[in-house]
């Protein structure tokens, strides 16, 4: 049964901050930098520390950390190793601006594949995997698959074992058991470069602290989409990231 995206599916599980905790109790993601585009991995990494997640590591690849180091805001954390690792992260971001580092596809790791990080995927991933194509990138990625963006959303999260996000005015949240929701409370000032890459980092951000991966989805496009209304007229994409915290504080209390 398809439903409409709304707080009252998913805002009992944002997760909340409680006192004697410390970062790592809210997650560790890490976002593999674009070698080029990196305003678009800056705005992926704000727009998930901004939901919340106790830390967000970005991994630059050669000859960009220094361009990372002085234009990310100080509470990203940057490191010259696109094979760094830790036992601590919680989740993982592929593809915002490009790829420097294939995929782990093989990872029981969340997982967060956006833009050129959907290219060249494998037959089957799994349900801890989010994948956010717009329409262009769904159809280059699943150009088999007919009939309308529901439909076609369902059909791609079966035939990838994947959650999916396509993404548009109406975005469709499909996950591989057939739960689907239809997202229409955004704002047409979201056609701005740069704002996927935002609720890329979102989602990613909102796993990372223990949501499930449909749920997280869920939340960021809505969230993502009352960002848009409030901001309204003139919006950039680097406008969202500061205006997710009044939206959760609104959504927590």
């Amino acid at each position: 049964m398809t439903q409409e995206n709304t707080p009252s599916l998913w805002s009992d599980k944002i997760p909340r901050k409680v006192g004697a905790s410390h970062k790592y109790d809210y997650g560790h993601v890490v976002i593999y930098g674009a070698p080029e585009l990196t305003g678009a991995t800056r705005l992926a990494a704000e727009g998930c520390a901004r939901t919340g997640a106790g830390l967000v590591t970005v991994l630059a690849p050669p000859g960009v950390g220094e361009i990372y180091r002085e234009t990310l805001r100080p509470h990203i954390l940057v490191r010259d190793d696109l094979d760094w690792d830790d036992e601590r992260v919680t989740v993982k971001l592929y593809g915002s601006g490009g790829v420097s580092k294939t995929p782990d596809y093989s990872s029981i790791l969340p997982t967060v594949l956006d833009a050129d990080a959907l290219n060249d995927l494998p037959g089957t991933l799994g349900g801890h995997f989010v994948l956010t194509p717009h329409e262009g990138e769904f159809a280059r990625v699943f150009p088999d698959l007919k009939g309308s963006r529901e439909e076609r959303a369902v059909a791609a999260a079966r035939k990838s074992g994947a959650v999916i996000v396509l993404k548009g005015e109406q975005t469709v949240i499909a996950a591989p058991d057939g739960r689907v929701v239809i997202n229409t409370h955004a704002s047409p000032y979201l056609a701005s470069a740069g704002t996927g890459d935002v609720l890329a980092g979102m989602i990613a951000g909102f796993i990372g602290q223990g949501m499930e991966p449909f749920d997280a989805a869920c939340a960021a496009v809505w969230i993502h989409g009352e960002c848009g209304v409030r901001i309204g007229s003139g919006l950039v994409a680097s406008d969202l990231p500061g205006a997710i915290p009044s939206v959760l504080q609104d959504l927590l209390v």
